[in-house]
């Protein structure tokens, strides 16, 4: 396991247990989301359920447990090789669930992704991780990403230039400057 979790912005107060169940997810995550670290399902397979489930369709179609949702990822990260998280912006935990929501960047300084070749973006992005754990393992995972703001960082999505801030390619390219010109 990598050696450093990333930074809790926002957390209360956890029993025990609650801490515990959150520090089986972000090991998950902290695997998951390594390069180095991810080699696939086995990877993660000892922190789970032998019959836990992931639900994302529209974002990993045809993942349909924790260990499909690791494999998946380490060939995200074979063109993001230096992706990671940069910090969990809520992290808390309640009967048996754990919410994580997460801030994560990372470079397309790797190998092609989907015929396009590395160009050296950056991109950032936020998702949200739900997690349900049994006896110390994972159960369930389901996650909330819109990546449309990754793929478009990285150059892997087409847009035209728009001055609605939705589809501007800079707004999107760097949406928490954009955010405090507005603010």
């Amino acid at each position: 396991m990598p050696s450093e979790q990333p930074p809790t912005v926002m957390s209360t107060d956890q029993t025990p247990d609650e801490q515990k169940n959150i520090g089986v997810c972000k090991q998950y995550m902290s695997i998951a989301y390594s390069p180095k670290e991810n080699k696939g399902a086995s990877s993660v397979q000892h922190l789970c359920h032998p019959d836990a489930w992931f639900w994302s369709p529209s974002t990993f179609p045809g993942c349909t447990t924790p260990m499909d949702y690791a494999a998946s990822h380490s060939h995200v990260m074979a063109s993001v090789n230096d992706l990671h998280i940069v910090r969990y912006d809520q992290a808390w935990a309640k009967n048996g669930h754990v919410l994580l929501r997460y801030t994560a960047e990372g470079n397309f300084k790797g190998e092609p992704y989907m015929g396009i070749e590395a160009n050296g973006n950056h991109a950032r992005w936020n998702a949200a991780a739900i997690f349900e754990v049994e006896e110390g393992k994972i159960r369930s995972f389901t996650k909330d990403w819109d990546q449309k703001v990754m793929q478009i960082q990285l150059g892997w999505a087409p847009v035209k230039e728009s001055e609605n801030p939705r589809w501007n390619l800079e707004a999107l390219r760097h949406p928490e400057e954009m955010r405090e010109r507005k603010g």
